[in-house]
């Protein structure tokens, strides 16, 4: 079986072998490779020790040489190369206490977290697949190498990633390693929040978010995300829906882009929902006031896990409007892009296409075909270039300070005043007519 391996990581595997070591492309490329797709970066195993590779290459980085890593930089791209290794024993499930560089390649391969992983190739031998890989590819089954108590015991994250490969790859879990994150799923509360953070991410923007429910399922998110747990729990009695809260959210997941603030934004979009559900007389339930409940329950959600500043404040805003009610007319439009902000008018709007897509069947068409209505409405408006916000108001702070109104919060309010009435009647928008209502506005004559 051939694999295509990149000029450059050839030139180092060829390059390593004339000095008499063994090298072979490993983990990923080789699983990525097989199934057709093209893999995101290559690495390279090798019998060679750190100082051996270093003096095979001219340009070198010392990425992670206690763990024997050296990226050797080729044409400004960096590659790497790590030497064979036994891993030592795991204190913290996390990283190994000390590792053993070793010159056996089938010993380094049996320390990879998933059979799939745990392929390499070189174009002399061809693929090295010691734990069946390769059947697991074609049968699209994520399972662990060897024992997955001991995997998952070495690092818990695994747990995690082991969802996030099957929601990239479309595949199952293997029963056996279901059952060992079933055990070991509390163990994840060690990993910091960072890591956990680049997983879900991944899993959210994978082709599959939707199995997030697996991670539910298999006791992961009660260890790193415990507020969605409440979410698959949670009944909703009403006409707009047919599912619990967390399977109405799954869909959402698959309705709306892989973007990654969108796809955060629908995970979290309901997640203030169980605490303040209440049923009426007649058994139909309702949220009154989850959208401001969810809000901050994301807030401190993102915060815990180390999410930038940018994310979390798109998140918090598409959550804040995605029940918003736009008025299906211009000037409702014009005053809820004002209040919402030009920059998340429509990223709202494909957060509501997506809370609507995973709704009932009940009154669906009418309510997409309303939002339609309102993003041909702001196409419109933006042709025309009718004013939406202060920025693009006809006049600013300074003209009404020349007029002689002190500076201070009557400008704010007199601006606010003004561009109300230009997003009632947007044909207002001028300095002539701005500067006439500003001075009776403010009784200056």
């Amino acid at each position: 079986m051939q694999i295509q391996l990149p000029e450059k990581v050839t030139y180092i595997i060829s390059q390593l072998e004339a000095a008499g070591f063994e090298a072979y492309a490993v983990g990923g490329c080789v699983r990525d490779s097989l199934l057709g797709r093209v893999p995101d970066d290559w690495d390279v195993t090798t019998s060679a020790k750190p100082h051996e590779v270093k003096a095979l290459f001219g340009h070198t980085i010392d990425t992670g040489i206690q763990h024997g890593t050296v990226t050797v930089l080729l044409g400004g791209e960096g590659y790497e190369v790590t030497t064979y290794r036994i891993d030592g024993e795991y204190t913290d499930s996390r990283h190994p206490k000390d590792v053993v560089f070793t010159a056996n390649l089938i010993e380094d391969l049996k320390r990879r977290d998933f059979t799939i992983n745990a392929m390499a190739y070189n174009p002399k031998d061809g693929i090295v697949d010691a734990f069946d890989g390769i059947t697991d590819l074609n049968q699209c089954i994520i399972r662990c190498v060897g024992d997955a108590t001991e995997r998952f015991g070495e690092d818990a994250l695994r747990m995690l990633r082991a969802v996030r490969f099957s929601a990239q790859l479309g595949f199952c879990i293997a029963q056996d390693t279901q059952e060992a994150i079933r055990i070991l799923a509390p163990n994840l509360k060690r990993i910091s929040a960072e890591r956990i953070q680049v997983e879900l991410v991944k899993l959210l923007l994978s082709n599959h978010p939707d199995y997030m429910r697996d991670a539910y399922r298999l006791g992961i998110t009660q260890a790193v995300l415990p507020e969605l747990d409440a979410l698959f729990t949670t009944q909703q009695h009403n006409p707009h829906h047919m599912y619990t809260v967390g399977e109405h959210t799954m869909h959402c997941l698959l309705s709306i882009r892989a973007e990654k603030s969108l796809r955060i934004a629908a995970l979290f979009h309901d997640i203030g929902k169980p605490a303040v559900k209440m049923t009426d007389e007649k058994g139909i339930d309702h949220f009154h006031g989850h959208v401001e409940k969810g809000e901050r329950i994301a807030e401190n959600i993102l915060k815990r896990l180390k999410f930038d500043n940018d994310t979390i404040t798109k998140v918090k805003k598409y959550i804040q409007y995605h029940d918003y009610n736009i008025e299906p007319h211009s000037r409702g439009v014009r005053r809820a892009v004002n209040k919402i902000g030009d920059s998340y008018f429509l990223q709202v709007l494909e957060l509501k296409r997506a809370d609507i897509c995973a709704q009932s069947s009940y009154q669906r068409i009418q309510k997409l075909e309303r939002i339609d209505q309102i993003e041909n409405l702001y196409q419109e408006i933006l042709e025309r270039n009718e004013c939406m916000s202060l920025k693009t108001l006809a006049i600013t702070g300074n003209d009404l300070i020349r007029l002689g109104i002190p500076q201070g919060k009557q400008i704010g309010e007199l601006l606010q005043s003004l561009l109300e009435d230009v997003i009632q009647n947007p044909e207002n928008n001028t300095y002539t007519y701005l500067i006439k209502k500003a001075k009776e506005l403010s009784g200056i004559f």
